[in-house]
């Protein structure tokens, strides 16, 4: 059976810097009836256990080591037996909210399996140093996390982030993708390369 995406919605808090915010996250699952990869298990481990149902997880994927992206990771690994993977460039993020947890490392390059579907890594660094982002050109699409948004890169006015480097990355690794593929990304509404690219120099001007 051909591997599907699918979306999850969950809600919980973004802390950062000594700040709190109130944030919806895109929770993706990619797999079949017998398989799936979560990516960003975010808040509501329950939640993500229930749409899993009775799958086999092959891996809970981090984009990046935000404590909106990974609180519920450690919970869906225990439920399920799968490894966690994110790179290890967020260590520091990661050890805030689960420390002690282990991950298994994702390097730029890797290719999880699932369904028969490739997910490609392309180390991404900019809104944090171990961002990822996952191309699954089969399926013609992008799970960006917080690199690439609909109307733009994801902020970098926090620690551990940098404009210019989202900046490198968005360019150099993902508007080199074909023009109709979509962007999963981690907040908020999917968009398309060629949605963005025509805007990469606007978002240069204006600085974010």
């Amino acid at each position: 059976m051909t591997a599907k995406v699918e979306r999850l919605v969950t809600s919980g808090v973004f802390s950062l810097d000594g700040q709190d915010f109130d944030v919806d996250n895109n929770v993706w699952l990619i797999g079949d009836e017998s398989e799936v990869v979560v990516i960003d298990a975010a808040h509501d481990s329950g939640a993500i256990i229930s749409e899993v149902g009775g799958r086999r997880v092959v891996a809970i994927i981090c984009t990046h080591g935000h404590n909106d992206h990974i609180t519920a990771a450690a919970d869906v690994a225990a439920a399920t037996g799968a490894e966690i993977r994110l790179h290890p460039d967020d260590t520091m993020l990661w050890d805030v909210v689960h420390p002690g947890v282990e991950f298994t490392p994702l390097a730029d390059g890797d290719a999880i399996e699932v369904a028969g579907t490739s997910l490609q890594v392309l180390h991404t660094p900019g809104h944090s140093p171990g961002g990822v982002c996952l191309y699954a050109p089969d399926l013609g699409v992008l799970v960006s996390g917080d690199t690439l948004f609909h109307g733009g890169p994801g902020a970098t006015g926090r620690s551990f982030s940098s404009f210019p480097t989202i900046l490198g990355s968005i360019r150099d690794r993902l508007l080199t993708l074909p023009a109709g593929t979509r962007v999963l990304t981690g907040h908020g509404d999917e968009t398309t390369i060629g949605a963005e690219a025509d805007d990469y120099d606007a978002w240069v001007a204006r600085g974010h």
